[in-house]
């Protein structure tokens, strides 16, 4: 039997964020598929396997969790690249689209198939047989719905395969993923642990530990509030909103298309143009550096004060709040229109982690010590009854 290794993945709308083992190797992936055929043309195919894997992810994805079953995809970067490439649609459900578990288990199969496994996983001939215990989560509003449940199921009890197709270096290789516990977690209370905990569980920041505080969490579908009241989160406070940054990326990437004639590959381009270091809000337009500050602000302007007015409504409702911290991806792009709104309105305590790749990697950090802490339990537990002895019955 193979070992277990630990995983804990966020699949995120923007991209699948994943830590792995004992913090041995992250993947970070775009989070686009794109239906494809089994031979794809790649230009200099004698140099395929020169190339970096998460470059060309080009799988055949079989589960009975899969509504389309079978199915040939490009995955990431590749996907970008395609006309039909498919992003999560607003209003969707993360745990009952095809795309979350294709997205998951693409990331699981290119840990599995890395030379540095292979003293782990089984491998006969080109099958590797992989068994993970993930830690994962899932929206507010999902989990208060019960959703968690049929998604874990779905992952329990199954053999999930991802076979290579056209991929540099894992050409032909396939990948059998079997669960042996999977933890679904609360998105908004799992940042709340990340806030708090070190990777073992220590407390690392007291001076939150006994405050009443918020912490939104904008996605790229979904927005969450975690309510945290006495170290606990309160469920009954919580809320979950169908509001993200994804539409109004879309929004973004079409008016520039309709203004500009520029063909934006993914919203993942939109985010880059918002955020990034230098020439923030500007694209090239026929060789040209043009300003696309207008259509920007004006859209994120708006999503920024619904944002704004979860938070207000909130924060009523829970009148002893001492703070609000803004996390997930949706709070980098929309934190400077937050901050102005927040300093020209009501003035909340609230905020932002200026560590970008903090923010975005929150979830998954804290699903691997969410994860990490219930196998050490486990361990734990299962080594104190292996050492209990067994009492004899006595027949007299």
């Amino acid at each position: 039997m193979s070992t277990s290794r630990i995983c804990a993945v966020d699949v995120g709308n923007d991209a699948v964020k994943a830590v792995f083992g004992k913090l041995d190797y992250e993947l970070y992936i775009p989070n686009v598929i794109a239906r494809d055929t089994a031979d794809r043309p790649v230009i200099g195919i004698e140099d395929l396997n020169e190339k970096n894997p998460l470059s060309g992810i080009h799988i055949r994805v079989h589960s009975p969790a899969l509504m389309d079953n079978n199915v040939i995809y490009r995955v990431g970067d590749l996907a970008t690249k395609s006309d039909n490439a498919s992003e999560l649609d607003p209003g969707s459900s993360k745990s009952e689209e095809d795309q979350t578990l294709v997205m998951l288990f693409a990331t699981l199969a290119l840990d599995a198939v890395r030379e540095e496994n292979a003293s782990i996983f089984k491998r006969n001939n080109n099958v590797v047989d992989a068994n993970y215990t993930l830690g994962t989560g899932l929206p507010l509003r999902e989990v208060k719905e019960g959703k968690d449940v049929g998604y874990r199921s779905q992952l329990l009890g199954s053999v999930h395969q991802v076979e290579f197709l056209v991929t540099p270096k894992y050409q032909g290789l396939k990948v059998n993923i079997r669960f042996d516990q999977v933890k679904v977690y609360p998105e908004g209370f799992a940042a709340y642990i990340n806030l708090v905990m070190d990777n073992d569980l220590n407390v690392i920041n007291r001076d939150l530990i006994d405050k009443n505080i918020l912490i939104q969490d904008i996605g790229g579908l979904s927005t969450d509030i975690a309510v945290i009241k006495s170290r606990n989160v309160d469920d009954d406070k919580a809320q979950g909103f169908n509001l993200g940054v994804a539409e109004a990326l879309e929004a973004i990437r079409e008016e520039i298309r309709s203004k500009h004639g520029v063909e934006l590959d993914s919203r993942r381009d939109v985010v880059d143009i918002i955020t990034r270091k230098n020439d923030r809000n500007h694209i090239m337009v026929r060789g040209s550096r043009t300003s696309v500050h207008d259509i920007t602000d004006r859209i994120l302007v708006d999503l920024a004060k619904k944002q704004y007015r979860h938070l207000r409504n909130v924060w009523q409702k829970n009148s002893q709040t001492e703070i609000c911290y803004f996390v997930g991806g949706g709070s980098m792009v929309l934190k400077e229109y937050i901050k102005t709104l927040n300093n020209n309105l009501d003035g909340y305590n609230i905020e932002f982690f200026e560590d970008e790749k903090e923010s975005i990697w929150m979830m998954a950090n804290a699903y691997y010590k969410l994860i990490s802490d219930f196998v050490r339990k486990t361990e734990k537990a299962n080594h104190k009854s292996a050492k209990e002895p067994v009492k004899q019955s006595s027949n007299k």
